[in-house]
C-alpha cells in the first residue's frame, strides 16, 4: 500500500466465544457436495470446459485480448473447485510467483481468525494487552482504546497520512476508535500480536496452520515497511477456494465458518462495503482509500452482488462468488498506470467475465 492522493472513481466471532460479543453471525454458504479440492503437493488439478459450465465460448477472446492489453501475467478462474480458464500472458508463465500487495491483507485476516479459534488471541482484546503500550505515540487513554477488531475492519482512529509507516512515531490519533474508517498499513500489527501470542514468528504460524494445509506455495518478504507475500496464481486460487467453501479444506475444517462469515460480511458502520481486511461488492454505499468521502451505489455493478474481494495494488485481484461457486485470479503489473486496491479495470474486466458466464 502506497500512500498516495487517488483519484477517486465511481466506480473477518470469533468461535462465538465465551465472551459477550454481540457480533451479528451471517449465514454460512453451505458447501457443495461436488466441490473439488485439488490435491496438496501435487500440479495435478482436474478442469472443466466452457461448454460444460454453459457459458459462452464466443465471448473468451475478447477477455483475453484485454487481459493481455491491460497488462496481466495470469488468469484463473474455477467453479466448483475446478479450473475452467487458466492463462498465462506477457512472457509469464504458471510457475512463476507474483507478489499479493493488499490482497495478502486477506491472508493475515484468515490467520487471525485460526489463532482465534486456538484460543491464542480475540477480537475484543486490545492490541495493548498482547503487545504492550507504546506502540503508537497517542495517549495511553485512546490507544487503549484499539481492539484488534479495529485493526481487522480499518477502525483504529489513527491517522493514515504516514502511509506505509508503522513505528510508533508515525501512528499518530486522529479519532477515537471505531469512529473513523481509513485504510491503513497499522493492520499489519495484527501479525505482531499473533506472533507474541504463539511464541514464534507470523510466517512460521501462517505457514504451519494455513498455506502448508492447503497446499499453497509462497512466501513473505520484507519489502520496506511492509511484508509483502508472493506465490503463484494457482496458490491464490487455493486460498480463494479455501474462503469459498467457509474455511474448510476437503474434510477438514480449518478456520471456523462463522469467522469467514463476519470476515466477508459489512463489519462496521462507516464503511458498507469493507469487512475483515476484505472488499464487499453489492453494498449501498462505500469508502476507497486515502479518502473519507462516502460514495453512493456498488463497487463494481457489473458483477455479482455476492461477490466480495481481496485487492492488491497494481490491480492484483482474488475475487470469490459464492452464489456462482467461483473463484477468479487476476495478476499481473498496473492495467493502467498506477493503480491501489480499486479501479476502473474491475469493472471493465467484470463486464467482460458477465458476457462469459451469463
Amino acid at each position: 500500500i502506497m500512500k498516495k492522493t487517488f483519484a477517486v472513481i465511481s466506480l473477518i466471532l470469533s468461535i462465538v466465544s465465551c465472551s459477550t460479543s454481540t457480533e451479528i453471525i451471517s449465514e454460512v454458504p453451505n458447501v457443495s457436495p461436488s466441490m473439488y479440492f485439488p490435491p496438496i503437493g501435487s500440479d495435478i488439478w482436474e478442469t472443466k470446459t466452457i461448454q460444460s459450465v454453459g457459458w459462452n465460448a464466443s465471448k473468451v477472446q475478447p477477455l483475453l485480448d484485454f487481459l493481455t492489453l491491460k497488462n496481466s501475467k495470469s488468469f484463473i478462474v474455477l467453479v466448483d473447485g475446478k479450473i475452467v480458464m487458466e492463462h498465462y500472458f506477457n512472457g509469464h508463465s504458471a510457475a512463476q510467483p507474483r507478489y499479493w500487495a493488499s490482497a495478502g491483507k486477506t491472508l493475515t485476516a484468515a490467520t487471525f481468525g485460526i489463532a482465534e479459534q486456538e484460543g491464542l488471541v480475540q477480537r475484543s482484546n486490545t492490541v495493548s494487552a498482547t503487545l504492550g503500550t507504546g506502540w503508537t505515540s497517542a495517549l495511553l487513554s485512546k490507544e487503549n482504546l484499539i481492539t484488534n477488531q479495529h485493526l481487522l475492519t480499518m477502525t483504529s482512529g489513527l491517522d493514515d497520512i504516514n502511509g506505509d509507516c508503522v513505528t510508533a512515531n508515525c501512528l499518530t490519533y486522529t479519532a477515537d476508535a471505531g469512529n473513523r474508517w481509513a485504510y491503513h498499513n497499522v493492520y499489519v500489527k495484527l501479525q505482531d500480536v499473533i506472533a507474541r501470542a504463539s511464541g514464534q514468528s507470523f510466517i512460521s504460524y501462517f505457514n504451519g496452520k494455513l498455506r502448508d494445509r492447503i497446499g499453497m506455495t509462497g512466501n513473505w518478504f520484507i519489502s520496506g515497511n511492509n511484508v509483502v507475500f508472493l506465490s503463484t496464481a494457482r496458490s491464490a486460487a487455493r486460498f480463494g477456494l479455501f474462503i469459498l467453501n467457509s474455511g474448510k479444506w476437503e474434510n477438514t475444517q480449518i478456520l471456523n465458518a462463522a469467522y469467514i462469515a463476519n470476515a466477508t460480511s459489512t463489519s462496521q458502520n462507516l464503511n458498507q462495503a469493507y469487512g475483515y481486511l476484505w472488499w464487499l461488492n453489492g453494498k449501498t454505499s462505500y469508502m476507497l482509500p486515502s479518502s473519507q468521502m462516502q460514495f453512493s451505489g456498488t463497487l463494481i455493478p457489473s458483477a455479482p452482488a455476492d461477490m466480495f474481494m481481496a485487492l492488491g495494488k497494481n490491480d492484483q485481484k482474488i475475487y470469490v462468488i459464492p452464489s456462482k461457486k467461483m473463484v477468479v485470479i487476476r495478476m499481473g503489473d498496473s492495467a493502467d498506470g498506477t493503480n491501489f486496491a480499486l479501479s476502473t479495470f474491475d469493472r471493465e474486466l467484470w463486464s467482460k467475465i458477465s458476457d462469459i458466464i451469463n
